[in-house]
């Protein structure tokens, strides 16, 4: 059978050893995988700031399927994570994290059985961030039409081949009443195209209790990048922890599968860290590539394992990594030597759901209504009361109206003073408006344009 040639990327931290234990147990099955090394990480940070050197990018669109290891992500400064920086590059936008209950793990819940499907490019995850004066910092929280169909159409297809039957939307439109109500808005027309399939809506503070109170009402459930971050973590919080929890990036010709639990520099190069999510990963590339039975003879030997104790440490035995990956190894019945059906590789660019025809929305008119303007100010701004057409119509501090002098204690010195016409605003007024801030020596620092779409406004009001 001819090998099919995939990415491999050993990471850092303990990433190399986990990676060298899951190459030993796909090759001891006989695994028809051919495995191009390529870096990322820390250790390419001298001469590449993002972490991914842009040959891995390339390998990777090349052969179109990856399989990663952790990679450390320093907080708060340092490179921006690996993680994101290949999701963009290689535009992939589903990050699918099953959680099931696995034998011989002993959890909580016992009765887990649900993937989270997360749109993984866009909302906070797209860094756009600034300073707005020394005091305040703001984060863009970015939700488009089209990244929103994108994955929910994926996860609707996905449910689709698995045979689920139910998907959850995850969002906080009662707060976020634009961009997650634009998420839930494509989910709720998506949702008309799948009537075999029962869909609900559900905030994402009550999902999170819901989760940890009756899991298995759920099965699918599709959310923002933000949201997916956070609930799929509390699912692998379910099964056992991100050492046993697997995931698998998907876009249009390209999938990078990857263990998401973080580097461990502190047990790196000591023989003990556990390599099951790696191999869980690496298990779904193989079911990616049409390779079933290879990977349900490597799952039933890695249960057989838990069942048996014979696990690391930190899942409550005694092996090192490489001994659990000889130990997996041993039970993993030989597919391709007759105890099994071998699988046929397919072509891997028949393997990606189709996102369908993503469109635009159409609209009749865009019209300019008014301005927000932010501006530093150690008080209450002395703001100009009109200009032209356009009247003062709030002054906020975080996104709360001022209301006289006693609102002055918990304030910040950056404000947002809204201007509003009943008639279109030209370009014209607003630099009139600017030149009379600029004159009364007010420092603004950003304006947005107010507009209505089709009549409505699309803009938060100010409360």
């Amino acid at each position: 059978m001819a090998g099919i040639k995939a990415v491999l990327i050993p990471g850092d931290g303990i990433g190399p050893e986990i990676s060298e234990a899951v190459k030993l147990i796909l090759s001891e099955a006989d695994v028809p995988v051919e495995w191009q090394v390529a870096e990322a990480g820390i250790s390419v940070k001298e001469r590449c700031p993002s972490g991914i050197p842009e040959e891995t990018i390339d390998l990777i669109k090349q052969y179109r399927i990856a399989l990663k290891g952790p990679t450390t992500t320093p907080s708060g400064t340092g490179h921006q994570s690996v993680n994101v920086a290949i999701r963009k590059s290689l535009g992939l936008y589903a990050n699918v994290r099953p959680a099931r209950s696995l034998p011989g793990l002993n959890t909580r819940f016992s009765n887990v059985n649900l993937v989270t499907i997360r749109e993984n490019i866009e909302d906070t995850y797209s860094g756009t961030e600034y300073m707005q004066s020394a005091n305040v910092a703001e984060s863009l929280k970015l939700i488009t039409r089209v990244g929103s169909e994108r994955c929910i159409r994926f996860a609707f297809e996905y449910a689709r081949r698995q045979q689920i039957s139910k998907i959850t939307c995850v969002h906080k439109a009662n707060i976020h009443k634009l961009s997650d109500g634009l998420f839930l808005e494509v989910f709720n027309r998506v949702r008309e195209e799948y009537p075999g399939i029962e869909a609900e809506n559900m905030l994402v503070d009550n999902a999170c209790m819901q989760l940890v109170s009756r899991p298995e009402q759920f099965r699918l459930l599709v959310m923002p990048n933000l949201y997916g971050d956070i609930l799929s973590d509390l699912c692998a919080g379910l099964i056992g922890g991100l050492g046993v929890a697997p995931s698998g990036n998907i876009g249009n010709g390209v999938a990078v599968f990857e263990a998401v639990h973080g580097s461990a520099p502190d047990i790196a190069g000591k023989g003990i860290a556990n390599p099951t999510a790696l191999l869980r990963s690496a298990l779904m590339m193989l079911v990616h590539l049409g390779l079933n039975s290879y990977a349900t003879a490597i799952e039933n030997a890695l249960f057989e394992c838990f069942k048996e104790g014979l696990t690391t440490a930190d899942l409550g035995g005694s092996l090192s990594t490489m001994e659990f990956a000889r130990a997996v190894a041993d039970r993993t019945a030989k597919v391709s030597s007759g105890e099994g059906v071998a699988d046929e590789p397919k072509n891997v660019q028949e393997l990606f759901v189709s996102s369908g025809d993503l469109k635009f929305n159409k609209i009749a008119s865009k019209t300019v209504k008014g301005i927000d303007v932010y501006v530093c100010s150690e008080g209450v701004p002395g703001a100009p009361q009109r200009s032209g057409n356009l009247n003062l119509y709030a002054v906020a501090n975080r996104g709360a109206r001022v209301l006289g002098e006693n609102s002055l204690r918990d304030q910040v010195d950056v404000y947002c003073l809204r201007y509003l016409s009943e008639k279109p605003v030209s370009d014209e007024e607003i630099e009139s408006l600017l030149k009379m801030f600029k004159e009364g020596r007010l420092s603004w620092v950003q304006c947005y344009k107010l507009l209505e779409l089709d009549g409505k406004a699309a803009y938060s009001e100010i409360n």
